[in-house]
């Protein structure tokens, strides 16, 4: 029998949350000690196979004694801590968030925001129809897949993933400054002209669709793009001897995208261009 490596046992934390007590493995967040007690915190830029970056601010709790209003996503669980998810002050501060993102970003394609935003009470036509938008065509420059920046929050979840923390490529990097500021490859050139290598990495940790599969966008904008009507199945990639996970997402019996499991201790969600885009062999009948 093969023996399984164990990791060193984790001393618990103990803290109230919302007047009652908690016990969680040190080094945990907020965040994770809301989801093992069943509260739905609303959460975009957190990815869990990322380094939180604190940018949409939508998960923000109250922290007693703390000036500000604290990120969930990455304040660390502390013994003796008080937090509260559901004040008034909180509450407030998302719906003002989800209320300035709905007003300049199309969150049409992000999910569980339409929900937030009835629980929120937000209205977010209250910044008049003049709110600050790109109002940019879809980039289609590839046929793998798209990128539209008019869905885009700047949570840099996908340089992140380009970047240092996963695929080491840097083809993808914030430009501009204040108002001006987006994400571009270098020079904001054509993607088939960057040092983009086409993992889709970007597309897995992406929160509203700003990139998506070319065959998800192209089904979305017949009309036929249908999630209650797709199955997945996980199977094991074929191209090499690496191992990675895939998860076919299939609609009418046909592959419509391909994603990995976050908890695969090979692949963390990440694939290369073969495993993620390669699969059109398996549905060729002609």
């Amino acid at each position: 029998m093969t023996a399984i490596p164990l990791q060193p046992p984790r001393r618990l934390v103990e803290f109230t949350l919302d007047g009652e007590p908690v016990r969680v493995p040190e080094g945990s967040t907020v965040l994770d000690a809301c989801r093992d007690a069943g509260k739905d915190i609303p959460t975009l830029c957190q990815g869990d196979t990322l380094t939180p970056k604190n940018a949409c601010r939508v998960c923000v709790v109250e922290v007693e004694g703390a000036r500000t209003l604290a990120p969930a996503c990455s304040r660390k669980a502390e013994p003796g801590m008080e937090v509260r998810t559901d004040t008034e002050r909180a509450r407030h501060s998302r719906k003002l968030v989800l209320e300035l993102l709905a007003s300049s970003v199309d969150l049409s394609t992000t999910p569980h925001v339409k929900e937030w935003i009835e629980e929120y009470d937000a209205k977010p036509d209250r910044f008049g129809p003049d709110a600050a938008r790109l109002n940019e065509a879809p980039k289609i420059d590839n046929d793998l897949y798209v990128r539209d920046y008019d869905k885009c929050i700047l949570c840099y979840k996908c340089v992140d993933a380009c970047g240092e923390q996963w695929q080491n490529t840097f083809a993808i990097a914030v430009a501009g400054r204040g108002f001006d500021a987006r994400i571009a490859v270098e020079q904001d050139a054509p993607l088939t002209d960057s040092a983009c290598v086409y993992c889709g990495n970007c597309i897995e940790v992406c929160p509203t669709g700003a990139l998506s599969f070319k065959s998800e966008f192209d089904m979305r904008a017949a009309g036929t793009w249908d999630e209650s009507a797709q199955s997945e199945t996980t199977t094991v990639c074929a191209y090499c001897g690496v191992g990675c996970n895939l998860t076919l997402h299939v609609q009418d019996n046909e592959i419509v995208k391909v994603t990995s499991p976050h908890d695969n201790p090979v692949t963390h969600g990440n694939l290369c261009i073969k495993g993620r885009f390669g699969y059109q062999h398996v549905q060729n009948r002609d």
